[in-house]
C-alpha cells in the first residue's frame, strides 16, 4: 500500500468519527477507534478506551442535541509507516439557526495507527479556535468553511 493509499485510509477515519458525530452515533463514533484511544473534547473532557469513549457519548447523545460538524480537511500525513495523523478545522450551525456560531469553530487532531491492515484512532483532540482578541481569525476560520456547509449538512 502507498503512502497516498495510507493518508485516504486515516482520511477516512476521520471521516468515520465525523460520521458518528454527526449522526448522534455513540458506536458509530467510538468504533474507529483503538480499544485503548483517547479523546480530549471540546470541554476538556480526557477519555481513555473505546468502552469509556462510547459510554460518554451515549450520555451527551443522549441528554443534549448536539449540532453536527462541517469540517475541512487541512492535512493527512504518515509520521511513519505505521502512524498517520490528520489536521482539520470545524465548525457547527447549532440548532434552529442557520448560521455557522464562531464560539463552536475548533481544529482537531486525529492520531491514527495501524492495526494489522486496518487503521485505529489512537487520539482525537478538539480544540477551540477562539482566537482571543483577533476577530479577523475568527471571520477568516468561519469564511473558509463556510462553502462546504452546504455541501455537507444538505
Amino acid at each position: 500500500m502507498g503512502t497516498a493509499t495510507h493518508e485516504d485510509a486515516i482520511r477516512t477515519l476521520y471521516r468515520q468519527v465525523i460520521r458518528g458525530w454527526n449522526e448522534h452515533s455513540a458506536s458509530g463514533m467510538s468504533a474507529p477507534f483503538a480499544a485503548d484511544g483517547e479523546l480530549i473534547g471540546f470541554d476538556g473532557s480526557h477519555l481513555i478506551g473505546r468502552a469509556a469513549i462510547f459510554t460518554h457519548l451515549h450520555d451527551v447523545f443522549s441528554h443534549h442535541l448536539t449540532p453536527p460538524f462541517v469540517y475541512k480537511i487541512k492535512s493527512a500525513c504518515l509520521l511513519s509507516e505505521e502512524v498517520g495523523m490528520v489536521r482539520a478545522m470545524v465548525g457547527m450551525i447549532p440548532p434552529g439557526k442557520d448560521e455557522l456560531d464562531p464560539a463552536l469553530h475548533a481544529h482537531q487532531t486525529l492520531v491514527a495507527k495501524k492495526q494489522g491492515e486496518q487503521w485505529e484512532a489512537v487520539l482525537f483532540q478538539n480544540t477551540p479556535a477562539q482566537f482571543h482578541g483577533r476577530p479577523e481569525l475568527v471571520e477568516q476560520f468561519t469564511e473558509e468553511l463556510r462553502p462546504l456547509v452546504r455541501q455537507q449538512l444538505f
